[in-house]
């Protein structure tokens, strides 16, 4: 049976020639960045690194538990964009904490690393000093792929690529943001509009799913703006500028997180249209708790840095079991006080 993904078959499958994704899978110049990135995440979506850590285990192999190991060591944790990712963030702080607070509980040393300022910053590392790598939130492909090469266990939090395998830590986004609108739905909404670049980190793009599959099963009929959910909405007053000029205000605009129901109530109120007056919005991350947001979800966050280690100290006993998905749930908020109560059968 054949098992093995060839170039070609990438090729065919991303429009570009055999060149560029040789060039791109090998680590070469010829191609742009942009261009690299997109043929290593086909190439891992098509199965071109699949590859389990080691020999899976069998179902008779007996998994190690690390709880009474005596640790030594350090542990490098990852902040690729430290301008949105890092230890001041009212998101990413926490979760630095987490991950902080347990490598003390084990006696192990941390490292850290910002947003690497060349291609070759991680062939400076020694991976021989290393127990493992946490990531914290998006990471560059072409960074994981120079990760990949130094053959060490790695936890990622809050993100995943097709092109590197690995175990993960998740807040459960899609389950969360079904029961925000299970809550929203049960109080007679109907019309809704996401807000947020689901291209821009998983965790939005799972957030989206949630929205729309809630919408789906209760049979809500919902005709989404494709700019609201694109990278367009980074520009975030003038895309919903436009996008409300000739088209229905829906009752409640669902926003990827907190941070964008902060922006989109601003942009909202410079078109004249108050919160919670004319219209709901809705967050997730529970970072700003004076908005005058109808729901939100409270996420643990440094509970998600202190899981990832434990997940990266059980990798490091267990280099041979598949990888595993972590999904920790979280609380849902409803702020009753901003919503008024809806009545479907008056006027």
């Amino acid at each position: 049976m054949k098992t093995k993904v060839t170039i070609q078959e990438i090729a065919d499958f991303t429009g570009v020639s055999k060149f560029a994704v040789s060039r791109a899978l090998s680590g070469k110049s010829g191609v742009s960045p942009q261009t690299r990135d997109m043929i290593l995440k086909a190439a891992g979506q098509l199965g071109y690194f699949k590859d389990q850590p080691g020999q899976a285990a069998g179902r008779n192999q007996q998994l190690q538990e690390p709880e009474n190991r005596k640790w030594a060591g350090a542990v490098l944790v990852l902040f690729p964009n430290v301008r949105y990712q890092n230890r001041e963030s009212l998101y990413w702080g926490p979760v630095f904490d987490g991950i902080s607070t347990r490598l003390n509980q084990k006696g192990l040393d941390i490292l850290t690393l910002t947003e690497p300022s060349n291609d070759h910053m991680f062939s400076l590392l020694n991976p021989q000093g290393i127990l493992g790598i946490v990531t914290v939130g998006a990471v560059s492909t072409q960074n994981l792929m120079d990760i990949k090469k130094l053959n060490i266990p790695v936890v990622m939090v809050d993100h995943m690529d097709p092109a590197f395998q690995s175990d993960t830590v998740f807040t459960d986004n899609m389950h969360s943001m079904k029961q925000i609108m299970t809550k929203l739905i049960s109080k007679g909404y109907k019309k809704y509009q996401f807000i947020g670049n689901i291209e821009d980190a998983q965790s939005f793009y799972e957030r989206w799913i949630g929205f729309s599959s809630a919408l789906a099963d209760y049979k809500i009929e919902h005709r989404q703006l494709p700019s609201l959910i694109s990278p367009e909405i980074e520009n975030i007053h003038e895309t919903l500028g436009k996008a409300l000029a000739g088209n229905e205000l829906p009752e409640v605009f669902v926003c990827a997180n907190d941070i964008t129901a902060m922006f989109a109530m601003e942009a909202l109120g410079n078109q004249g249209i108050d919160v919670p007056g004319h219209v709901q919005v809705t967050g997730f991350d529970n970072t700003y708790d004076s908005l005058p947001i109808m729901a939100t979800v409270n996420i643990d966050k440094e509970l998600l840095g202190m899981r990832a280690v434990d997940q990266l100290l059980w990798r490091i006993v267990n280099p041979n079991s598949n990888y595993e998905r972590l999904l920790i749930q979280a609380d849902v908020i409803v702020r009753e006080s901003n919503n008024a109560a809806r009545d479907t059968d008056e006027p």
